[in-house]
């Protein structure tokens, strides 16, 4: 059952009124939290009901609104406590392609160095790093928001630990995407603008240096070839 405006701005009040009493680094308290926490309980049991991987998605799109007033007052009112209902909505949103919404959560949550939910065997900063990488490079994530949100994430992770295969995939995405690219032979290279091309040469060679098998090394040849095709010829020997 949807919320009320009125359920959704008492919720959001009590976020934050409960976001602001906890101390940096401790665990949420109080009644609402424990509320939050139980809905979230149940919506995992349904969700793990569900065999289809499609159909899991689906549920945490129909889940998520329940949690919108909440997430907004934690991030308004939050010292950075640890809350587990905020870190799960976060990796929730990736998954339902909510990816502006992820990046709004994850600023906080890296910010205020949240640790991932429970059952997540990766630190969140490897979580960002794969889930987002895997978005793109599957062309589950729109062209136009990968060249904007990707380096939010390279950016936004760069001091976090995190191994550097999940972050070379990452520079890949965003190689490809400064590309255009989203299969093995969808890029006429000489049509990609001399900006993008060098800024995709350098995303993929960094890929490479952090892990020589994450499938790069073609596209680097051709951009190479590219980009020496502008360099002026040399003037005839007199």
């Amino acid at each position: 059952m949807r919320q009320t405006p009125a359920q959704r701005s008492l919720q959001r009040k009590l976020a934050i009124v409960a976001s602001a009493a906890a101390p940096a680094g401790g665990e949420l308290q109080g009644s609402a939290y424990e509320l939050m926490l139980a809905q979230l309980a149940e919506h995992r049991r349904s969700l793990k009901d569900i065999q289809s991987v499609e159909r899991k998605i689906e549920a945490k799109r129909a889940f998520l609104p329940d949690y919108d007033a909440w997430v907004d007052g934690a991030l308004t009112g939050g010292n950075g406590a640890q809350d587990q209902v905020l870190t799960t909505v976060l990796v929730w949103h990736i998954d339902a392609g909510n990816y502006r919404r992820a990046i709004q959560i994850a600023q906080y949550a890296v910010a205020h160095q949240l640790a991932p939910p429970d059952q997540y065997d990766r630190n969140l900063g490897t979580i960002l790093i794969d889930e987002f990488a895997a978005a793109a490079l599957s062309g589950k994530m729109e062209n136009t928001d990968a060249r904007e949100l990707l380096p939010q994430v390279l950016f936004g992770t760069e001091r976090l630990d995190a191994p550097d295969q999940a972050r070379a995939k990452l520079h890949k995405a965003f190689g490809y995407a400064l590309l255009g690219k989203t299969s093995p032979a969808d890029v006429e290279y000489d049509k990609v603008t001399t900006p993008d091309a060098r800024a995709a040469l350098e995303q993929l060679q960094r890929a490479l240096v952090l892990f020589d098998q994450v499938g790069v090394k073609k596209d680097i040849e051709r951009l190479e070839r590219r980009l020496r095709s502008e360099l002026p010829a040399e003037p005839p020997a007199p």
